[in-house]
Order: C-alpha cells, then structure tokens, then sequence
C-alpha cells in the first residue's frame, strides 16, 4: 500500500467520496448502520458487496447505484476497517496506489483521507487495542531513505526497471563532457583478481578517454574484421586501454562506438547495449538453503520443488551466456557460479550430505553444501522452511568464507531465493559490498488472509512474524528484484500483488511497516523463466523424440488395468486427449476441470480427459486439501459416468517423460489445460506450449500474460466453468472441421515462447541488469549506504531479538 503522501493523483478518491456518498445516502446510511451492528471488524471486499446487497434488495435498483460513482469507488475498495461511529476504507484505483479514507457514519460529509500509519493504527485497535494506541510503538518507514530515488509513475510501467534506471543514468551522463567522469570512474574500477580490465589511469578523465577512442576508431578503421585483439594489445595499452573490448577488431570498434555515443550524446537503449558487453560478472553466487537441493532423488521431498528447477535449468543458462560473453569479450577466464544450500547429515537416501557436487551439463558451476551448526555442533536432520531463521546467520558467516576460499575472492553478483536464501544473500552481500539481486518464488504472506494482523495465532506454527521481516529487509536491501510476472509485483486491477501486499502492513504487537516496499521502485524487474529446451521441445522435432519412454506411455495413457499409477481408462483413443498435470489442491482446480468436463456432453463427445495429479488413496496424503480433492475427484468421477473417458495418473517426477508425455498428447492433436484458480507463473503453461500443444490456461495470475487469448492459445475464467468449456469445445469442433486451425495455434504458441519465454532471454536479461545495477549501485552509493544502516540496526534490534526470543 503506497502512502499517499508518496504520489498525488486528480482523481483522488478522497475528493470524490462525499458526493458519492450523497448521491445515496438513504442507502449507504443503513448500510453503514449494518456494519456498525457487527462492531469493530474487517471487512473483506466480498463481504462489503454482500452487505449491499442486502440494503438494497432489488437487483436494478441495486445495478442503478452501483453504475455511478458510488460503484466507480466500490470498486476499487479491497477492505473496510469498522471502529464505530467510523468506516475507513482502504481504496485501490490503480495497481501499486492506495488511499485510505474515513467517514464518520453519523455525518457522511465527514470525509477524511488518513495516512498508511492511522490506517494500519485502525486494524490494530480489533487485535491489539493497547498496543494501537502507544505512542512509541515501532514503525518502520523504509520509505524515508527512496526520496533521492527517481520511481516511475506509471502503473503499466511497474516490473521496467531496467529500462527506467538506464533513462536515469543516461540524464545524469548528459550535458558537459565532466557529467561522464562516473562512468569513467567504473570503468577504472574494473578488473578481474587484480588485472585491469577496459582503461587504465592513463584514460582517467571524460576528456582523455573521448580522444583515445577516436585515435583507436581510427586505426581499426583499416583493420580486417577478423583481426585478432591480440595484435592491437600492445598499442592499444599504450593509449590506454586493457583487455575486454572484444576478442576482433570488429567486437572492439564495435564497443568502442558504443561508448563514444554514450559520452557524446547517450542514450537509454545505447547504454543499456554498451554495458552488456562491459566484463563486469564472472563469479556468481545463488543461495538456496532450504529443502533437499539436488539433482535427483529429491523432488517431493519436504519443501523442495520447482525452485529446485528453476535454479537449476537457471544456471546452466546464466553460464552459458556468460561463456559467450567472456569469449567476445576477448578475454580467457572462466565463469564460476555456485549454487549454496545447505548440507543435511540425514540425507535420505540423495546426495544432500556431500559439501561439493558438479552441477551436470555445466562445466564451470558446482552445488556447494553447508551445515546449519548449532552450539551443539552440526545439525543433522531435514528443518522445515518456516524453521530455518535461527541458522541462517552463522550459516551466512561459515559460508562467506567458504565462497571466497572457493572463488579465490568476492563473487560478482549474488542472487538469493525464496525468504531464507534473499536473507542469506542480504546479510552476504552487506558485508562484502556485492550487487545483490532477490528472487521471492512465493511471498507467504500472500497465501494467507490477514496473516499479517493474525500473526501471533499462526507463529507456533509458521514463525510468520520472521519471515515477513525477513523478506521486507531482503527486498529493501536488493539493489534489483527479479520477478516472473507484472502480477507478481502489482497484481492485476482486482486484486494486489504478491510485492504489493508488502507496501504497508502491521504485526500488532510487534511492529509497523508504514511504508515496506513501493512497487514502483525501479528495482523492480520480469525475466520470466523458460522450460529446459533439451526436456521439452516441439512434437515434430522427430529425431530428438524420447522413443524409449514411449511404451510405457502407450501403458500409461491407455492400458485398460487400474494400478497405483493410473485408474480409469479410454474406450475411443482415436479421440483427441485434453491433458491437465498439476498437484491436486483446491488453487490448481484439477476436480473443476474434471466438472466442467463432466457436465458438457459436447465436449465428451470430442475428447478424452487425462488428469496427472496426486494419489488416489486419500489415506496415502497428509495434506487435508489433497485428502479432500482425492474425495471429490473419484465422486465426480462417478457423478458423470466418466468411466471410458477419463484417465487419471498419479503424479509424476520424472522431467525426461513428463516431456514426452506431452508431445505423446500432442500426437493425439490434443490441448493443454490448466484451470487454476490462481497461478503465479504458470511453468507447465510454458512447458506445454514448448511441446507444440495449444493451451487453455487460467486468466487469473501468471498465464495471462504469458498466452495472447486467441493468437497463442487461450485465457479460460476458472470461476466460470460453462463459459471455459464451451470454449474448449469449440475450438475442437473447428479443429474437427479444419486440421488446420490446430497447427495455427501449436505453431504461434510455440512462436510465442522462443519470442519471450526461453531460458537464454532470461540469462541475457539477468546478467544485463546485474551489470546496469552495479553501476546504478555505484551513481546512489550515499543512499545505499545510509538505508543499509537503517537495515542492519532493524536487522540487530529486531529480527535477531525476534529469532532469539522464539527459538
């Protein structure tokens, strides 16, 4: 929740209030008598329309009133908080804005906008009334320390950082020649264990360095592109310059031009093109702590999953780049990446307690383990991710000096995961003065309604209090935030996002956070994640097929015996298969997708159903969620005689034949379906699509912006299960008479992902920001320096104490 001192705007909803609120007055005054018979409370959206609903029974009197400017506001209200005579709402307009306005429910022209701080005042006073009231409660304002901080002002800007920070930077170098000298300055800094790199003192002003390069264009002007750097090197020191500007005397003059329409007349996407050639990342650090972090035996084991993918399809993709950088570069080092996790004694059965292991497919990235010690000596057993916070400083001290022993000094670029990794990676970073770069995966706070105000009933088991602040220090320590999606950081109209929840909240008891994140930060960046290429690649790359596997999926798909691996079966198989493979939960929806099926006899007559999700003893499941869609989905099963038609799998973990398993359905002419209620990212989205299969995916969350309704696949409202059905059915009857209308969409969705989801775009983009942020780092070192004060003393004073007094 952005303050509203933060940004001004004309429509303000504040201003607009009191004649809203005149305009219907008879209504909003019983309404509001409604809401003052509950007592104090918060009240969800939801239950504000249901409320008003009830005042005004008739539904066109009740579309009348809401079709004004009374709705226009009801419509970005996402809470009420109910301390009689008062209701304050905390109103959204646009993505990452809020403002918070109070009305006195006796006079409705009493109409007051309130800060963030009075708002979050207001819920404490229903769960902690004494503590709302106390003068020197804590509050946290990092806020305070962004003023010098150019932000963006747009809300369809948010997640754009890159490009923002380079037009910020490219104003500061503009005008007079002097304007370059920090450019210079970094240039001068740079090096790799103790050899210069690009300039050395000889080039130490704006001026010097504008002359050599234009005696430097001059003379590779009649050199052969081909030339090799080693020739010119001798020269080219004398003038000045050291290695780094390419291995050719086409890459050099290239980088050369680069720099001299940078200080001449720069310009945002020139600059951002001359410091992706710059050699400033060789060493990276990824921090992991948490789960069993390996390269087999390990997926399904407590709290490891998809991250685990992710980094590890990240870093053979981050080296990769960086090999092709340092080679145009002309320069011999070798990239070093080291994911650090944690090593675990007890490391059923996986390779979990070996300190040093290759990372395959890589040849320069390794996995390294260390112990979570205690006063007691080595901890031996698994530890929950909601357990980890008191391990995590000594852990970041014995790693610190295990990764500069390692990498025979500081690393480059430091990039942290999830809660306990970005703290990891903030403590790290801190003391060795290194760009640190945070990747969330998923902020709990987000999953849990009013966790932050209900705190202290979920802490015994969640430690919710630690992990809040731990992810608000590491956001505000990042000096860049690496996102999959826009609705990660800002949500979408309806609802905030994940970053977004962190701008403003309470933990009553505890502390305040009147300002804790502003999603318009330029910090903030999308690389969204791609699917491993050599795993999940189109149906028609025919010579590349996992034939191998393809008994056992013809067993898999078709074979008529119920086992533990699959019940139901498929009478007509000539039928195109629609394909669906998640957890079974109630978010994932799989049992709705299995309704909606059910229910439309269109659809049934087209396609088969194959469902890839869970167990189907709920007795074999510790998870109630799970217990419970096991339940539905074997009645819903019998509900609509689905038996023929459906084929449910137990889930799968084994990549190389999930891979094949969708080009298997693919053969079939079949689709991709995933009806989530919600979904992050959506990387079985990106994994089918990959495979050549059209895809009907959620419009909730990630999936949207990953698929072009109706051009790379399809949006699908989950909440609306006739409309989604009806939508897939009538694709496949276009399909029935036209194969044609198929191939279009498997061919623009697979468009779609080599043109914005590949894991090469995401190391390009990665390793770019890496670059610019060190600089953008080094142009705000005063600010930087002063909120890392701030942090380190909220970091001692009170997350150290916290972890202390619970643990």
């Amino acid at each position: 929740m952005a303050s509203t001192s933060t940004m001004k705007r004309t429509d303000s909803i504040a201003d607009n209030m009191p004649n809203a609120l005149k305009q219907s007055q008879y209504y909003m005054r019983r309404c509001f008598a409604r809401y003052m018979e509950k007592g104090k409370r918060i009240f969800k959206i939801q239950e504000l329309r249901d409320e008003l609903e009830k005042v005004i029974d008739d539904k066109s009197e009740r579309d009348q009133v809401l079709e004004g400017s009374l709705g226009s506001m009801f419509s970005s209200v996402q809470e009420v908080v109910v301390i009689p005579p008062h209701v304050t709402f905390a109103a959204r307009p646009t993505p990452g804005y809020w403002e918070f306005i109070k009305v006195n429910s006796l006079d409705l022209s009493d109409v007051k906008q309130i800060s963030s701080s009075d708002y979050l005042k207001l819920k404490e006073m229903i769960t902690e009334e004494n503590w709302s009231k106390d003068e020197n409660a804590l509050e946290v304002d990092f806020g305070a320390f962004d003023f010098s901080i150019p932000k963006l002002t747009m809300s369809s800007s948010i997640g754009n950082g890159l490009s923002f920070v380079s037009k910020c930077i490219t104003a500061k170098l503009s005008g007079r020649v002097e304007n370059a000298q920090p450019l210079v300055d970094y240039l001068l800094s740079l090096e790799y264990q103790g050899e210069k790199l690009m300039i050395n003192e000889t080039l130490n002003t704006a001026a010097k360095l504008q002359m050599a390069l234009i005696v430097a264009e001059v003379s590779l002007s009649d050199l052969p592109n081909d030339t090799p750097y080693q020739s010119l090197e001798l020269r080219f020191k004398e003038w000045g310059f050291e290695r780094g500007w390419g291995d050719t005397a086409e890459r050099v003059q290239e980088t050369m031009r680069s720099l001299s329409e940078v200080l001449q007349a720069p310009d945002p996407q020139n600059l951002e093109n001359f410091f992706s050639k710059l050699p400033i990342i060789f060493k990276v650090v990824i921090f992991s702590p948490h789960g069993y972090f390996g390269q087999s035996d390990v997926l399904g084991l407590p709290d490891t999953g998809g991250q685990v993918v992710y980094i590890l399809d990240q870093v053979k993709a981050m080296e990769e780049e960086l090999l092709l950088r340092i080679k145009c570069q002309g320069l011999n080092m070798k990239p070093q990446i080291l994911v650090v996790t944690r090593l675990i004694p007890d490391a059923r059965g996986t390779k979990c307690n070996q300190e040093w292991e290759p990372i395959i497919a890589t040849k320069y990235s390794h996995i390294l383990r260390v112990p979570f010690r205690t006063e007691s000596g080595v901890l031996r057993r698994w530890v929950s991710r909601f357990d980890v916070y008191p391990y995590l400083e000594r852990f970041a001290q014995d790693v610190t000096s295990k990764i500069q022993d390692t990498m025979e000094g500081k690393p480059d670029l430091i990039i942290g995961n999830y809660t306990d990794g970005n703290l990891v990676a903030s403590l790290i970073a801190s003391k060795l003065g290194i760009t640190q770069a945070t990747i969330a995966h998923a902020l709990e706070k987000t999953k849990y309604e009013d966790s932050d105000i209900k705190w202290k009933e979920l802490d015994p088991k969640y430690h919710f209090s630690c992990q809040f602040i731990a992810d608000t220090i590491a956001m505000n320590a990042a000096d860049f935030i690496i996102t999959s999606t826009y609705q990660e950081i800002a949500g979408s109209k309806e609802r905030p996002g994940q970053y977004e929840s962190h701008a403003a909240f309470t933990l009553p008891g505890l502390c305040r956070f009147v300002s804790g994140i502003n999603v318009y930060d330029p910090k903030f960046n999308i690389a969204a994640p791609g699917a491993d290429q050599s795993v999940y690649f189109p149906y028609t790359q025919t010579e590349k097929r996992f034939t191998s596997f393809h008994p056992a999926i013809e067993e898999l798909l078709y074979s008529k015996v119920d086992n533990d691996e699959h019940i139901g079966y498929l009478a007509d198989r000539k039928k195109p298969i629609i394909f669906s493979m998640a957890r079974l939960d109630t978010v994932k929806n799989l049992t709705g997708l299995t309704e909606w099926y059910g229910k439309n006899k269109r659809l049934r007559s087209l396609v088969n159903l194959v469902i890839v999700g869970g167990f189907f003893d709920p007795s074999k499941s510790k998870d109630r969620e799970e217990m419970a869609e096991i339940k539905k989905m074997h009645a819903l099963i019998d509900k609509y005689q689905l038996k023929g038609q459906i084929r449910w799998i137990a889930a799968q973990s084994d990549r190389n034949r999930n891979g094949e398993l969708y080009r298997c359905i693919a053969d079939t002419k079949g689709a991709f379906v995933q009806p989530a209620l919600y979904e992050a990212f959506g990387l079985t989205v990106i994994e089918a699509m990959n495979c050549g299969l059209p895809t009907f995916a959620t419009n909730q969350g990630g999936p949207a912006e990953i698929i072009v309704d109706g051009v790379s696949g399809f949006h699908i409202n989950p909440t609306n299960g006739d409309e989604s059905s009806n939508k897939i059915t009538d694709f496949f009857e276009k399909c029935k008479a036209n194969p044609g209308h198929w191939n279009q969409f498997s061919a623009d969705g697979l468009k779609r992902i080599n043109e914005c989801y590949t894991w090469k775009i995401y190391a390009n983009k990665v390793l770019n920001m890496g670059c610019i942020y060190s600089f953008w780092k080094q142009l705000n070192k005063d600010q930087k320096q002063a909120k890392q004060r701030y942090i380190q003393a909220f970091y001692i004073l009170q997350f150290r104490n916290l972890v202390s007094f619970y643990y």
